[in-house]
């Protein structure tokens, strides 16, 4: 069913900081089910295989630097009008900007360390998903 499922990942800044099973607990909270989850710590080639989409952009290689430099928790979640919902919940990319209540808001440092990846379509949320579950029959 097309729709009903995302991709999250929990990253470094928020992993470091012990911010995990509060954002896990806000997403449940919020009605989504997660059927895959993993904590791992991407190397530098599989950050800069995961954001390759970015590859030209002048922030790449620190994103790729602070993708590999902790552990992260990537997820697989699932919930009607999944990654609509989850984008609402997890707010604006910059805190400042992120709405009261959000992911965001609550556990991010700045726009770069945001706490939280939310996929923004459903074709990135079965892309991004398969990078971490390849093989798991969850897309």
């Amino acid at each position: 069913m097309s729709g009903n499922k995302t991709f999250t990942m929990i990253k470094p800044d928020a992993v470091a900081d012990g911010h995990t099973g509060a954002i896990i607990k806000m997403i449940e909270e919020a009605g989504f089910k997660v059927v895959a989850m993993k904590k791992t710590q991407l190397t530098s080639e599989q950050a800069g295989q995961f954001y390759a989409v970015h590859k030209e952009r002048p922030f790449y290689a620190d994103l790729c630097r602070y993708m590999s430099s902790g552990a992260i928790v990537p997820m697989i979640l699932e919930k009607s009008n999944a990654v609509a919902d989850f984008r609402t919940l997890i707010g604006a990319t910059d805190p400042a900007k992120a709405d009261e209540g959000t992911v965001r808001k609550l556990y991010a440092k700045s726009i770069e360390a945001n706490a939280i990846h939310g996929s923004d379509s459903d074709e990135n949320a079965a892309i991004e998903g398969s990078f971490f579950f390849a093989g798991t029959e969850q897309y």
